[in-house]
């Protein structure tokens, strides 16, 4: 079983950014897909970005296309989201999930507790 412990989350000014890093542990599994998700007060959890197993390959929700950026790094069992241009709509829970695959289309299966994002106006 694998553990994803989020950080990086707190609160910022809008225009202003984040990096959000998820560490995994226990049975990490390089050779799958990472992502990110989010869930705001009263909202489903929605998709922000995933990448493949070797990073190769990426995607993004329209939303935070052009300010998120999304790496990982395998040799630490860490994915990274790079948050810039923080908007209040941007404001969410965000959440490290790691992917049933080597690539995003495969879903997901394991997440993290989730850390808290807030961006003031």
């Amino acid at each position: 079983q694998v553990q994803l412990v989020e950080s990086g989350g707190g609160l910022v000014q809008a225009g202003g950014a984040l990096r959000l890093a998820c560490a995994a542990s226990g049975r990490t599994f390089r050779s799958y897909a990472r992502g990110w998700f989010r869930q705001a007060p009263g909202k489903e959890r929605e998709f922000v970005a995933a990448i493949s197993w070797t990073g190769g390959s990426t995607n993004y929700a329209d939303s935070v296309k052009g300010r998120f950026t999304i790496s990982r790094d395998n040799a630490k069992n860490t994915v990274y989201l790079q948050m810039n241009s923080l908007k209040p709509a941007d404001t969410s829970v965000y959440y490290c999930a790691q992917g049933v695959g080597p690539f995003a289309r495969a879903g997901f299966g394991s997440w993290g507790q989730g850390t808290q994002v807030t961006v003031s106006s």
